[in-house]
Formats: C-alpha cells, sequence, structure tokens
C-alpha cells in the first residue's frame, strides 16, 4: 500500500482522548441494553408524545414480547420484520428480536408492496410487526410471502393522559388509526404485551452471529439485504463512544429520535448510541418540521442527528425566532451535503456544533465524522476515518491503483463495521467486497494533506459529456449557491453527439420566478463549458427517500422515459 493511506494522515487530528484504535469489548448489543437496564433502571429511556417510560419498564416490555416471539416459534436464525415508524414498539420490537437470537429485518413504511414483497421473501421473514394503517394491505401481501403471524401496532399505543382517551376518536378523523378486521394469525400489540410474562433469558450469541439483514436505500437499482453482525454493531457503537469524547463524561443526555429507525444512520446513531450510553430518546414518529419544533422546545434533546431536509425545515419555520432551542450542544448531519449556510445559521440560532459525517447500510453505517473539538472542523468534507478505519482512495480506471493525495478516485474502506456480505447476493458481495475485505463504497473522494475527506459524487451518477467526466455535484453546488434556489440536481440525458448532456432540475425558494436562460448563463460563469446544463426544469419538489436524499436515479428513470415516448 501507499504511505499516503497506510501512515494514516488523519491521526494528528484526532481530538484529545481519541484513540487511533479501540480495544473492543466483546459484548452485543443485548449485553449492553441490560448493562444500561441495571446502571439507569429510573431513568427515563423514551419519551413520546409526553409519555416517559423508564429503562425498567422498557426491559419489560422486550421481555414480553421476547417471550411472544418464541411461543411463535421463532428461533435462532430466523427472520423477524419490523415495519414501523419511531414508536415505542419498534424500540422493543428491535431489542426483542435480538434477545431471541433471530435476525431483525428492518423496512420503510413507505415502501410500495412490490418492494416490501422483495424484501420479506429475500429475507424469509416469519413474522412481521407492522402499523395498524398497514395490517390490510400486509394480510393481503401475507402469502406471497413465508410471514405466518402479523403483529400490528398504533401510532395511539402510549400516550400519555389525556391524549390516550381522545386518540381513537381524533386519530381516526386524522386517519392516523383504523379498526383492523380480524384475521388469522393477525394480533394487536398491546394485546400480545399484556398477555405474556416477560423471557429473562437472553439466547447465546457470538460476533459473528447475524443481527440484522439492512436493506439498501432505493437510490440504485435491487434493494440488498446487508448482512450486518453482532460484531458490526457493537464496535461501531464503540467507535462511535470513543469518538464522543466530549459528550462521553456527561452523565445523561437527551437524544432527538427524528432519523428513521428502519434507517441504519437513525438506528444506529440514535436508538442503539443513546440505549449504549443510557440516555433518553424523544421519540419522534412523523420528522416534518412541526413535529421536530415540538419535540426540540419541549423536551430540550442536546443531541440532534438529522438530515439536510430536517435542518433547513426548522430554520424556515414559522415559529423560530420565538424558540429557545440553546439546548442542542451537538448535530450530526448525514446522506446528503450540507450547506455552508444552513450550518452556520443552525449554529448561530442554537449555539451547537454540527459536523458532517459519512457512513453507509454497509458499514453500520459510519466510517467517517468531523473531529468534535473547536476548530479541527473542515466545511465541506465528511471528517477522517474513525478509529480502527482503513481507507484508500483508488483509480477509476481499474479499481486497484491507490491515487496521490488531492486527486479524485473510489473510496475504499476496512474495518470492523463493514458488513460481513449481502443476504443471498454472493456476485453482488464479491464485485463490492475483496477477498481481504476491503469495500468499495461506490463514492468518489479526494483525501487533503490532513487526511480528510471530500465527497466529489456517486460513480453511478457520473456524466460523460464529449469525453469529459462530469460529476453532477459540482454542478448541484452551484445551482445551489444561487440565491433563488431550494434544491437542485443534475443528470445525464442522452446526446446524439456528445454521448450525454446536462439536465438540472430546480426547485426555487417561495415567491422567487426565473427561466431557464437565467439560470444557464448563471451557470456559465461559475462552471466549464462542457459541465454547463443545456436545459433546466423548474418544478414544486424533487423525488426523495425518507431521509431527504435527492433521487437523482428517479429524476433520470423519468426522463429517460419521457423521451423515449417523444
Amino acid at each position: 500500500m501507499s504511505s499516503d493511506y497506510n501512515t494514516k494522515p488523519w491521526l494528528k487530528m484526532y481530538d484529545d482522548g481519541v484513540p487511533p484504535n479501540v480495544n473492543f469489548d466483546d459484548k452485543n448489543l443485548c449485553d449492553y441494553f441490560k448493562r444500561t437496564v441495571n446502571k439507569f433502571p429510573g431513568r427515563d429511556s423514551l419519551i413520546y408524545q409526553g409519555k416517559r417510560i423508564k429503562y425498567s419498564e422498557l426491559d419489560q416490555m422486550v421481555n414480553r414480547f421476547a417471550a411472544c416471539l418464541k411461543d411463535f416459534g421463532i428461533k435462532k436464525g430466523d427472520s423477524v420484520a419490523i415495519l414501523l415508524p419511531n414508536l415505542v414498539s419498534c424500540v422493543v420490537s428491535y431489542f426483542a428480536i435480538l434477545k431471541t437470537g433471530a435476525v431483525v429485518v428492518m423496512n420503510n413504511p413507505l415502501y410500495s408492496d412490490v418492494e416490501l414483497e422483495h424484501q420479506f421473501k429475500d429475507s424469509g421473514a416469519k413474522v412481521l410487526i407492522t402499523l395498524d394503517l398497514l395490517a390490510k394491505r400486509m394480510v393481503d401481501l401475507r402469502e406471497k410471502t413465508s410471514i405466518k403471524q402479523i403483529v400490528y401496532a398504533s401510532i395511539g399505543d402510549y400516550l400519555p393522559f389525556p391524549k390516550n382517551l381522545l386518540f381513537p376518536l381524533v386519530g381516526k378523523k386524522k386517519k392516523l388509526t383504523v379498526d383492523v378486521k380480524p384475521a388469522v394469525d393477525l394480533y394487536a400489540w398491546k394485546d400480545l404485551i399484556n398477555k405474556y410474562e416477560p423471557l429473562e433469558e437472553t439466547v447465546k450469541l457470538s460476533m459473528d452471529d447475524t443481527a440484522m439483514y439492512q436493506y439498501t436505500g432505493g437510490t440504485t437499482g435491487v434493494s440488498k439485504g446487508a448482512v450486518l453482525t453482532h460484531g458490526n454493531l457493537s464496535r461501531q457503537l464503540q467507535q462511535i463512544h470513543a469518538w464522543m469524547t466530549d459528550v462521553n463524561d456527561i452523565d445523561k443526555e437527551i437524544m432527538l429520535g427524528a432519523l428513521p429507525f428502519f434507517h441504519v444512520m437513525g438506528l444506529t446513531c440514535s436508538m442503539n448510541n443513546a440505549i449504549f450510553m443510557g440516555w433518553t430518546t424523544v421519540l419522534v414518529p412523523k420528522p416534518q418540521p412541526d413535529q421536530l419544533i415540538e419535540a426540540l422546545s419541549k423536551f430540550k434533546p442536546t443531541i440532534a442527528p438529522l438530515v439536510p431536509t430536517m435542518f433547513i425545515g426548522i430554520l424556515n419555520h414559522p415559529k423560530i425566532d420565538e424558540l429557545d432551542l440553546s439546548s442542542i450542544k451537538t448535530c450530526v448531519s448525514g446522506s446528503a451535503p450540507l450547506a455552508v449556510d444552513v450550518i452556520k445559521s443552525f449554529e448561530e440560532k442554537t449555539g451547537s456544533i454540527i459536523v458532517e459525517a459519512f457512513g453507509m447500510t454497509e458499514t453500520s453505517p459510519s466510517t467517517h465524522c468531523n473531529p468534535l473539538g473547536e476548530g479541527k472542523r473542515k466545511v465541506g468534507s465528511v471528517g477522517t476515518p474513525l478509529p480502527n478505519t482503513e481507507c484508500k482512495v483508488v483509480s477509476l480506471n481499474d479499481g486497484e491503483t491507490e491515487v496521490p493525495v488531492g486527486e479524485a478516485g473510489e473510496l475504499m474502506v476496512r474495518g470492523p463495521q463493514v458488513m460481513a456480505g449481502y443476504h443471498n447476493m454472493p456476485s453482488e458481495t464479491s464485485a463490492t467486497m475483496t477477498d481481504d475485505k476491503w469495500l468499495h463504497t461506490g463514492d468518489i473522494v479526494k483525501m487533503d494533506e490532513d487526511g480528510f475527506f471530500f465527497i466529489v459524487d456517486r460513480m453511478k451518477d457520473m456524466i460523460i459529456s464529449g469525453g469529459f467526466n462530469v460529476y453532477p455535484r459540482d454542478i448541484d453546488e452551484v445551482l445551489f449557491e444561487h440565491p433563488k434556489v431550494q434544491e437542485a440536481c443534475s443528470i445525464g440525458v442522452p446526446h446524439p453527439t456528445r454521448g450525454e448532456q446536462i439536465k438540472a432540475f430546480v426547485v426555487l425558494i417561495d415567491g422567487a420566478s426565473a427561466d431557464e436562460k437565467e439560470f444557464i448563463e448563471y451557470c456559465a460563469t461559475k462552471l466549464a463549458n462542457y459541465k454547463l446544463p443545456t436545459e433546466i426544469e423548474f418544478r414544486g419538489e424533487l423525488p426523495k427517500t425518507n431521509v431527504g436524499k435527492i433521487l437523482r436515479k428517479d429524476l433520470r428513470e423519468e426522463e429517460l422515459q419521457r423521451r423515449s415516448l417523444n
């Protein structure tokens, strides 16, 4: 290996007290959950709409649902699917499944039946925990899968008084709940929790046992199930713990649980991290601006992992100037680039610091993060590799030759948080991971002399126009700088002589107006000719994933389909 990456220049940028390598404990998430319960039984584990659930109560619910799963016939190695937003039942189900030695399969409630059918069948899920609003659909879908029992929870479960009394009526009017028609092997969540006595025993687990099939997001083709082991998840939490030196000595923090737990960033950085540390998590099932503002103002979280759309939504909220958000100390941003002006505005409003990070479903998810220490962050960078994480940047031509510092290439990573492979996809695994466990990320990056990494673009998004490589992110960032632009996304579209030309989709801020000519002329002042968009389409909104990442793939498919019909 070239000395550029082997010497790990990033180590000199670590905050004081962050080790280059963590001496890992071989404890799994169930061990850490029990450790926290024993240490802080009377502490609030979850706050849901004002309802406070202590760690001792959470433990009882986990043990009761584990007994239910055992009665359903679930054994070590079986798969159990969760299709829920950030509810109490989601947290309980997750740890109950792990306790039985089964494999957790997290699913996005916004997915279509076709997407869910693929994930249920691929994972071999035998039990599904879902929402009453989805129960009828899931009963109909069940016959195409291996699922036998379906358990449905409600947004109204665990509401505090008097909300719990009003919800049956108000919830139906607002379409937040429905009456569920009885069916074979269909059960209400609270009925089961009340039925079973707690199961204290936890199945013996090794670090190499599979804990989850975490399916990749909807940005690149067929969803793949990343096999995350108990070792992956445990060591990732220990890496994060070692990194957060400024909060590790604080006895109690309050975590904002707004990122969806069915997404690996929310799962690890919010839910599991808080339980590992013994903190309280404020559950936000629907992380829209109103709900985020309510959670921030009422429950005063101190740590807030968020994605760019959430930061922007909070800052643009009409009540923002009336609120005291000074409780927030640390924010982590991931999923997509965060504009510099958003970082400055949010930090000024809250007094917090925002650190940008990088990760993937395949890496549990975090591989990089900016240091938390004063003056060490680099705006626009995803930071440096975490402890025990190796990185290198390789040629886009052969995927092997290391490129010099400062040159763009594909990021490869290796570490204890990297998945074991893709479930049921050996060819995909071998194409993504080398024999010596280096993972091809598919991200084009540059590393500077201090070991900070900067994302250039996704390899699959690269546009080849007139023989030149064009990174759409370069164009997006120029468009984002325009004062009239709220969102932007560029794609390559077919061109008869140049191979591809560039089309940009733009969402204007409220009240703004513009035309295509204005924007192309603006881009001409900032970009080389071969990077210039030839078409601009203005839209009211752009398609996004559940965590706010713009779906460039969807825009490209829409455009290709439109052109094929013309």
